[in-house]
């Protein structure tokens, strides 16, 4: 559908809140969105220009639009999300959690069992959880069993059954592990006070639990049963060094979920953290691809509407590293800047860094298939859609990079087998340029990289990847060419938006599927010179190599310096604004000190 054909149906779309769904010429379901102005929303795909490929993709792909109105925002986070659980349209974020949940049932009969289960039936049992780790919950199972007396057994004990004498009590009870309803030894409004009590622990609530236990206690020691007395000691003893060992946060927090999420590319990692009465209960991470490259709020407030549903969250407070309006539910939105609060999200924090440091390294280390051809199948695709002369078992790839528009570096990672070679990755400063100029820095660096290989003679990579358009690839082969190694190896250039790749020489570019597998590794290569080039920067910049020009001007320290870039974004731009912009940020005395510093340069 172009631009054309859609304003011949745009008048057709109502202005209500809703959700809108984007079919392809096949009849299939390729996305699924949501919007406050169903018309206004779609609209925007169609009459802004888009500097998303991946989103040009989709546009490209439409062929049909249907809509359905809901009466309010949070219908339509609701219908959205069911749709897309339902359907996983391709250019939706993909939530990458697709594993059956263990939960702990409290099965409808005379005196329930609990036990651990995957299936959720709808027979009128109560379901607790879902739970991330079978392993925590036969845990919990195991520390409910040894506290609170529950039977095992799967004899049905209906009153009639137990007053006709049908069954006996078995070793359980006699272990002290069952208090032999199956006999009436045991009531059913006692059996359903330690069912009480399970549910108390389950929700970390272990303080009415720990005081029905010494209540207990008393009464035995007053009866002179001190053996039974003792052992209900150590039960205590029991709870007392499990509430110890559980609570990690302030008793002040009740019941809240703590979110936090860090984006990489294509990639985004949620992670949260459920308190219940000072307790976490559960902790739980997810990855998600971002097709369409939404914003950081667009996708955690996905993640937050999905995992809230999966694990049955009943929290009013939910706790977020920034603000964002979410309409899903009637919620509490923190974003905290000290406290016990802050804590927990620095918690959260932690937790997701690990998960996709993680997920990293298996990536690295997993090698799919038995035979070379199935471990290299990426590369081999890879060789055909490039139209490589080789297969590309060694890749090296460059980025030249700055900091805020000064201070050139440049970055090399090197990937063997698919999969990243650090020991030969590179930092380069750049040392005969004067000033930033990304063609002649990109022509020093690869020809000193390949200067160097030369006079080691050691083996050159059979893909040169350049991470910038036809100007950067052309200076690369200027500089393969008075090396004399033009043609020895292939060499291609990746355009930094579009994702197109140029051959030296050729008008064309090549536009590869951008869900095509040679596509994602070329991307991942991409962002893993651009995460090297920048660590570099970092750690130059915390060494004081970097020195901001604005640092030189007489009565302008490195905090204003800083405020004015962060703003700006480089010192070109800082050069072009008036005195009344630049005092905006830094009041006008500043203001008039960098103005008149660039101005009288300009003179």
């Amino acid at each position: 559908m172009d631009s054309k054909q859609f304003q011949q149906f745009s008048h057709k779309i109502p202005t209500q809140p809703g959700i809108y769904k984007y079919y392809d010429d096949k009849g299939v379901l390729i996305y699924v969105g949501k919007a406050k102005n169903l018309r206004k929303r779609v609209s925007s795909y169609f009459t802004k220009s888009l500097s998303s490929y991946k989103t040009h993709e989709l546009v490209q792909r439409i062929h049909r639009i249907e809509f359905t109105i809901v009466n309010s925002e949070q219908d339509a986070l609701f219908l959205e999300n069911s749709l897309i659980k339902e359907y996983q349209p391709l250019f939706n974020i993909n939530l990458k959690d697709d594993k059956s949940y263990p939960f702990i049932v409290i099965k409808k009969e005379p005196f329930p069992r609990v036990f651990l289960t995957r299936k959720k039936i709808n027979d009128g049992s109560e379901y607790l959880g879902p739970f991330t780790s079978v392993a925590k919950v036969r845990d919990l199972l195991n520390f409910i069993r040894y506290n609170i007396p529950l039977r095992t057994c799967k004899l049905n004990l209906t009153q009639n059954n137990i007053q006709r004498g049908k069954f006996k009590v078995c070793l359980e009870y006699h272990l002290g592990n069952c208090k032999g309803p199956c006999e009436g030894l045991e009531t059913e409004q006692e059996y359903q006070q330690g069912l009480l009590q399970v549910k108390n622990i389950l929700k970390g609530n272990l303080t009415p639990v720990i005081s029905q236990f010494k209540k207990e206690m008393g009464e035995l020691a007053a009866n002179l049963e001190f053996e039974k007395a003792e052992l209900m000691r150590k039960k205590i003893d029991h709870l007392e060094n499990y509430e110890a060992r559980s609570v990690i946060v302030s008793r002040h927090i009740f019941h809240v979920d703590v979110f936090t999420m860090i984006r990489e590319y294509e990639n985004a990692y949620v992670n949260v953290l459920m308190v219940q009465n000072g307790t976490i209960v559960q902790t739980h991470t997810v990855s998600m691809k971002t097709p369409l490259e939404e914003t950081d709020e667009e996708v955690l407030v996905f993640a937050i509407s999905n995992l809230r549903q999966t694990f049955n969250s009943t929290a009013k407070e939910i706790i977020v590293p920034f603000e964002l309006e979410y309409t899903g539910e009637e919620v509490i939105l923190t974003v905290p800047k000290g406290g016990d609060k802050k804590k927990l999200l620095d918690l959260s924090v932690k937790n997701v860094e690990y998960y996709k440091e993680e997920l990293h390294k298996k990536k690295i280390l997993q090698l799919e298939g038995t035979t070379d051809r199935e471990k290299k199948k990426v590369l081999y695709q890879m060789q055909e859609d490039l139209r490589l002369t080789e297969l590309p078992l060694h890749i090296e790839c460059f980025d030249n990079s700055n900091f805020q528009g000064s201070f050139p570096v440049a970055a090399m990672v090197c990937f063997k087998d698919g999969v990243p070679s650090k020991e030969n990755y590179r930092h380069f400063n750049i040392k005969t340029v004067e000033g930033i100029n990304d063609f002649a820095s990109m022509k020093e660096v690869v020809g000193r990289r390949y200067k160097r290989l030369q006079s080691e003679d050691k083996p050159l990579p059979q893909l040169v990847i350049i991470d910038g358009g036809k100007g950067q690839l052309n200076a690369a082969v200027e500089a393969l060419e008075e090396l004399g190694l033009r043609g020895k190896m292939n060499i291609v250039g990746l355009a930094k938006n579009e994702e197109e790749i140029f051959y030296p020489g050729d008008q064309q570019s090549l536009k590869l599927p951008w869900d095509s597998e040679s596509l994602k590794l070329i991307r991942r290569i991409r962002d893993e010179v651009h995460r090297f080039g920048i660590t570099f920067h970092r750690q130059k910049r915390s060494k004081g190599t970097f020195k901001n020009e604005l640092e030189d001007i007489q009565g302008i320290g490195k905090a204003t310096a800083d405020q004015l870039l962060k703003t700006f974004r480089s010192v070109k731009n800082v050069q072009l604004k008036t005195v009344d912009e630049l005092a905006a940020e830094v009041g006008m005395a500043k203001a008039k000190l960098v103005f008149d510093y660039f101005h009288e340069k300009r003179q």
